[in-house]
């Protein structure tokens, strides 16, 4: 079984039938990515969406934002920088959750 495979975008409709409501809210929420009259640009909404994307590991949103930052004017430079900031934030957590768990272990 391949769990990332494009034709899984096909059962979006059954989901929107099943739930109508919050398919729609999700639509109008996700839609604030796209805004082009907000304070910020839409090249860094993407790049940030693109980051959103890299922590969460989602294949559909990079596709999605990876073609929106480019279309928006982001470089391959940027791509690639935007990588690795949303890995060291990623790491980041990870550290400040390892104090976490000694503050806990403590606390134990």
């Amino acid at each position: 079984m391949q769990y990332h495979d494009i034709e899984d975008l096909k059962l979006l409709p059954e989901l929107k039938q099943l739930a109508p409501d919050e398919f729609k809210g999700f639509v109008e929420l996700d839609k604030i990515v796209g805004n082009e009259n907000g304070a910020i640009p839409r090249k860094y909404r993407e790049l940030i969406a693109l980051a959103v994307a890299c922590t969460t590991q989602c294949p559909y949103c990079l596709d999605v934002h990876t073609g929106g930052a480019k279309r928006a004017g982001a470089t391959r430079e940027e791509i690639a920088e935007t990588a690795f900031l949303a890995a060291a934030l990623r790491a980041g957590a990870a550290v400040t959750h390892g104090a976490l768990a000694l503050k806990l272990f403590d606390r134990s």
